[in-house]
């Protein structure tokens, strides 16, 4: 697919989007496997298992921080090595990369440091509680050591992506998502590790894919490769980058802070169990996010290559086809967990009691959830337009202008459940921000395509 070089421009939208959806959809779908498995067996471990859980569940905001910063380089740089690629202009696409690769690594080093010093002070900051703070401990001591190849992974992956060698990125995925489900049992029950050995179990697999990501960005195949000379940073390069990326960054990170408060809250109204439920909420909606995600991703490169190659058509048909598929993912997914809830739960615990509390807590939080395929499909098309002042706007308005104060609010107005209540502010949040995120999407969208007419 790489060798004809124009085929972002050429090759029918429909066929082009579907060709480049399914790999980063299943590469997301992959990766929440990835991060869903290792909760499952510990959720299953002998006897510890409801806390095992939810003392991972505390590290995920250390986790999603990491992500978030890998988020920060590559979904920022790829999408302007793709512009870049439209106009012709194949040096500043290489420069790009190179930029990131460099930025990466300088990030990587100081986040493993954090990490390995600080790891405990963070977890009891998230909401661990004294049951539980050790299985956040022994996680993340061994999970900080491979900071680098999740690094390395997520944030080079989305330049093999921008290329359009879709195939080749949900690879990456697939080799370190196979190592870690065949690694987590013989870890965690064969060695006896437990914890230790999911965490481990995980960054083994991270290392795999790492080498083969930068095994393609360095060799033959490629038409952006990393090059020694374009590693040197350059301000007009890294810094436009960044800015796209941050709204990206703004997105999962503030997942880690927006965790934060909702664990505290739950813990302060309804205990262990219902932060417990948090993690399962958390990990359900990753069912929601990532594939319309990786829909996202998927356009991501047509959009970008058509509106640096000035292709209004182009642009336009990709977006609507996006917004469509990404519409009626949104709602299957709702209706069956409206109906199903149990189903969802079970997938995480035996506990009985934790069961029947987050059945009802899932229909609360995610009761919105049939909107987010307009979210998602606005959001990732502003980033792919190059227009990092709207998506970091969006992202905010989300999260902290109407989320956060959200979570404390609710329990105050709804005083006869106040637990419930906590949930309940994501999917009155959501509801709010859908409504700001079409409104400015289409004047912004409008004037995007005039300018490239």
């Amino acid at each position: 697919m790489g060798d004809n070089k124009d085929f972002l421009g050429k090759e029918p939208v429909g066929k082009l989007l579907f060709k480049l959806a399914i790999p980063t959809v299943t590469a997301q779908l992959i990766n929440m496997l990835y991060n869903i498995v290792d909760r499952i067996y510990i959720g299953h471990i002998p006897e510890v298992g409801a806390l095992a859980l939810t003392g991972v569940g505390v590290c995920m905001p250390l986790i999603m921080i990491v992500s978030a910063f890998a988020a920060l380089v590559g979904f920022g740089g790829a999408p302007r090595a793709s512009i870049y690629m439209g106009r012709g202009d194949h040096d500043a696409a290489e420069k790009t990369l190179g930029n990131c690769f460099t930025v990466q690594v300088i990030i990587s080093i100081a986040l493993t440091a954090a990490l390995l010093l600080w790891n405990r002070d963070f977890l009891l900051a998230f909401g661990a509680s004294e049951n539980t703070i050790e299985y956040g401990v022994q996680y993340m001591n061994i999970y900080a050591i491979g900071t680098i190849f999740v690094q390395m992974t997520l944030g080079m992956n989305s330049f093999i992506t921008a290329q359009g060698f879709a195939k080749t990125g949900m690879l990456s995925v697939l080799i370190g998502a196979v190592s870690n489900i065949i690694l987590d049992p013989v870890l965690m029950f064969g060695f006896d590790m437990g914890v230790r050995g999911a965490a481990l179990a995980t960054i083994i697999s991270q290392a795999m894919s790492c080498t083969w990501v930068l095994a393609f960005l360095f060799g033959k195949k490629t038409q952006l490769k990393i090059r020694a000379k374009y590693m040197v940073l350059d301000k007009k390069i890294i810094l436009p980058s960044m800015a796209l990326g941050v709204s990206s960054f703004v997105m999962q990170s503030s997942e880690s802070i927006i965790s934060v408060c909702f664990n505290s809250s739950l813990l302060k109204y309804g205990g262990d169990v219902a932060v417990g439920a948090m993690t399962i909420l958390t990990s359900v909606m990753q069912f929601a996010m990532l594939p319309l995600q990786g829909l996202g991703q998927g356009a991501q490169p047509i959009i970008s290559y058509n509106y640096g190659a000035r292709n209004p058509e182009r642009v336009k048909g990709a977006y609507k086809l996006l917004l469509k598929a990404s519409l009626c993912y949104a709602a299957i997914l709702w209706a069956a967990i409206m109906i199903f809830p149990q189903g969802f739960a079970a997938l995480f615990t035996t506990d009985p009691e934790l069961l029947s509390y987050t059945q009802t807590a899932l229909r609360i939080y995610m009761a919105c959830m049939v909107l987010f395929g307009i979210q998602i499909s606005c959001q990732m098309t502003f980033t792919s337009l190059g227009n990092a002042k709207a998506s970091i706007i969006v992202a905010v308005m989300r999260k902290f202008i109407l989320l956060l104060p959200l979570i404390y609010i609710m329990p105050r107005i709804f005083t006869e459940n106040q637990t419930m209540a906590v949930y309940m502010a994501e999917p009155v949040a959501d509801f709010f921000a859908v409504t700001f995120t079409a409104i400015l999407f289409s004047f912004q969208f409008r004037k995007a395509l005039r300018q490239i007419s």
